[in-house]
């Protein structure tokens, strides 16, 4: 796994989970993603690899300062495309589907265009 959605979903998936709880294991992040447990060990390994988590001793897994950048953006987009969807109509669980696939893709210049109309239309 290079750095790509996959690798996204993973960093997305500790993230979310640590902000609930103090430890993130890999049987966490394969209950919540509904993957396989050696296919969490194998991209576990490739984000270790890429300096963006670490594994300690007692298997708990840690976002590094850039793993953890790059998980608040993938969220931010989540959360925001997600509260857009919904915004024009869209049903909270296809809001949510739908942002998690855009999230990916979407350009920056889209994206920080989309921050700003949503910031000028709540003043």
């Amino acid at each position: 796994m290079s750095y790509s959605e996959s690798g996204e979903m993973y960093l997305e998936t500790i993230y979310v989970l640590s902000k609930k709880s103090k430890e993130v294991k890999k049987i966490d992040v394969s209950k919540h993603l509904d993957y396989a447990k050696p296919s969490i060990t194998r991209g576990i390994g490739l984000l270790e690899k890429q300096g963006l988590v670490t594994v300690d001793d007692s298997g708990n897994i840690n976002l590094t300062k850039e793993g953890k950048a790059k998980a608040k953006r993938i969220y931010d987009r989540h959360t925001t495309l997600t509260k857009v969807f919904t915004l024009i109509g869209v049903d909270e669980k296809t809001a949510t589907e739908d942002a998690c696939k855009i999230e990916h893709y979407i350009s920056d210049k889209t994206f920080n265009a989309i921050k700003k109309h949503l910031k000028s239309q709540e003043k």
